[in-house]
């Protein structure tokens, strides 16, 4: 059986901050194609790994490989161009701009054409095109994020990073949303799905991870990791450590 190729490893991912060890060893296989879900309580690390593969951060020891090549010293922008984009925590819109004018924030290149990116866009979210001439800020929350989510698509990505995109916002939201990550990894984007909420990822990752403290605990399908998901949790709720990753 040929192995998938993967479009995203982390490698023994380490990062400091002063005395503080926010990733420890942290290594992360994302296939071509596939959805992957990284879950964990608050502080658990994984805002920290989205910024570490993304570029915007830069590891303590450790590598990082984006399509077969070592990206660990690469910008964030040259990332970007390559095809590994993220909607981060917080969705980061422009507020003042209207949802066009943001749309085409990413064509002053001329690498897309605009009339291509808006179309994309207002098809995979149809609220989008009646609100076209629209303040983003002015938009609701569940709106914002189809807007973030859009202009990260507007470049193809190959690899799309979305961090807590369910944030704040209704469950039938967040479903709509989800059907688009569905849909976008059965067309080829690999995903790399950070999730508090652990139900909403893990339903729909084709394979898992579960963080705490810093490190990956457990590795699996939806239904492996599940179990180790709520030990994870209660102990961090209890404030106890977290059960230690498998020999």
């Amino acid at each position: 059986m040929t192995k998938s190729k993967s479009t995203l490893e982390a490698r023994e991912v380490s990062k400091r901050y002063g005395y503080t060890q926010a990733l420890d060893r942290v290594s992360l296989t994302v296939t071509a194609g596939e959805v992957h879900g990284l879950v964990g309580h608050n502080g658990a690390g994984k805002s920290t790994l989205l910024r570490v593969a993304s570029g915007r951060m830069r590891p303590t020891a450790g590598a990082v490989h984006f399509n077969g090549e070592d990206v660990t010293k690469r910008s964030a922008e040259r990332l970007t161009r390559a095809g590994l984009c993220t909607v981060p925590e917080g969705r980061g819109v422009f507020p003042n701009l209207t949802v066009a004018e943001n749309l085409n924030m990413w064509t002053f290149a001329g690498s897309v054409r605009r009339k291509d990116v808006e179309e994309r866009a207002y098809t995979r979210f149809p609220i989008l095109g009646s609100r076209r001439h629209q303040a983003a800020g002015t938009l609701s929350g569940g709106e914002q994020q189809m807007l973030a989510m859009s202009r990260a698509l507007s470049t193809n990505p190959k690899l799309l990073l979305l961090d807590e995109i369910s944030m704040g916002l209704a469950p039938l939201i967040v479903a709509e949303l989800y059907e688009v990550v569905v849909q976008l990894a059965s067309e080829g984007i690999s995903i790399l799905v950070v999730e508090q909420s652990a139900r909403t990822a893990l339903s729909v990752a084709d394979e898992a991870a579960v963080m705490a403290s810093g490190r990956i605990v457990m590795t699996g399908t939806p239904d492996q990791v599940s179990d180790a998901v709520f030990d994870v949790y209660l102990a961090a709720g209890e404030g106890g450590k977290a059960p230690s990753a498998p020999a």
